[in-house]
């Protein structure tokens, strides 16, 4: 995966495979004391320790379409390639936390990709499901949260293609203003 948002995307889907109902994301860029940390919470089914402990290695997976899951050690790799790490703290019942550092200035760090199109595929794609998306850079904040839209727009979808572009568009206009600062 190229692109940091990708790896946001792929996460977020596992919570949802795993049954989550809420799906938390947030980048935290601190150019000044040079660090991106990216932290993705869900509400699923969590993981007990003895899968916890396997979960990083590429040839685990609990899909039954494939024998490998590679999402989240490509996620550690890219960390690592830009001097950070990924964690992950999973409770069963409770939901999963993943975790990762990175310095934000390093020559091999990925770029964060398309966060507009990886959120408006997960709204989309999981009309049901809340999201709540928090970006932070230097101080200034962004935050998109579904539950909120959802009591805004009463009985119209978030998938509605009118809804879901309007998203896209905010989501696009808000981030750029961001990183202007």
């Amino acid at each position: 995966m190229q692109d940091l948002s990708l790896h946001i995307l792929d996460v977020a889907e596992n919570g949802i495979q795993a049954g989550a109902s809420l799906i938390r994301i947030e980048v935290d860029e601190d150019t000044r004391a040079d660090i991106l940390e990216i932290t993705l919470e869900d509400n699923g089914r969590g993981m007990d320790s003895e899968f916890l402990a396997k979960v990083l290695d590429p040839f685990v997976t609990t899909r039954t379409t494939r024998k490998v899951g590679l999402g989240l050690s490509l996620f550690q790799q890219a960390a690592r390639e830009a001097d950070g790490d990924l964690t992950i703290a999973s409770t069963p019942g409770v939901g999963t936390t993943v975790h990762v550092t990175m310095r934000h200035s390093h020559i091999d760090r990925k770029p964060m990709g398309d966060m507009a199109d990886t959120l408006t595929a997960l709204i989309e794609g999981n009309p049901d499901v809340d999201l709540v998306y928090v970006h932070r850079k230097d101080g200034s904040e962004y935050v998109l949260d579904t539950r909120e839209l959802r009591a805004e727009l009463e009985d119209v979808p978030l998938n509605h293609p009118s809804v879901a572009r309007l998203i896209h568009d905010n989501v696009e206009s808000s981030l750029k203003e961001l990183m202007r600062g």
